[in-house]
């Protein structure tokens, strides 16, 4: 289990839809302690591995006290009735916007033990889940702001502290992936 560094808007890795997860095992424990770890210490509702730098489907989420996680997730169910909230992301450090969501959301998936799970979010956890999702699907909050907000955000990305900085330069393994994608 370790804290590891987030990947931060501009890094591909962001924009890369995640490949499912197939083997349930030590590895992927790992990558949900690494996860949930790098979650708490930066303070987020959520992080999503590609956040990470791990192209897996997987997330974890830490809201109304509740720690949890979920692997190969898929929306099965939203509202039609929204909620506007401003909402940000760690891979987008101090920076948040209003951003309509579904109200409710239900999620099915599984644990890090391949057993079945099922999340009924409602206001946050609704929120939260949605935003991982999306992450897993190469899709940033940002991409779901009205026209304005979103031009306001962009201009605000430009002008961030942490803006231009270098993309970590990823070095691909030759050997198998440990989480059988």
């Amino acid at each position: 289990m370790s804290v590891t560094p987030i990947r931060l808007f501009g890094d591909p890795v962001l924009r890369t839809q995640c490949e499912p997860v197939t083997a349930f095992d030590r590895e992927l424990a790992r990558l949900v302690d690494d996860l949930t770890d790098t979650m708490l210490a930066a303070g987020g509702a959520g992080l999503a591995a590609p956040q990470i730098g791990v192209g897996a489907r997987v997330f974890t989420y830490h809201v109304d006290d509740v720690i949890g996680h979920l692997v190969n997730p898929v929306v099965e169910e939203v509202s039609e009735e929204e909620q506007t909230d401003d909402e940000g992301c760690l891979s987008i450090p101090g920076l948040k916007f209003p951003c309509a969501r579904p109200l409710r959301a239900r999620a099915t998936g599984f644990d890090v033990h391949g057993e079945p799970v099922v999340i009924d979010g409602e206001r946050l956890l609704a929120r939260a889940v949605l935003h991982e999702i999306d992450h897993l699907d190469g899709v940033l909050f940002v991409d779901r702001l009205d026209t304005a907000t979103r031009k306001a955000a962009m201009r605000a990305i430009r002008e961030a502290e942490w803006a231009g900085a270098p993309v970590p330069r990823i070095k691909v393994s030759p050997h198998p992936s440990p989480f059988g994608i």
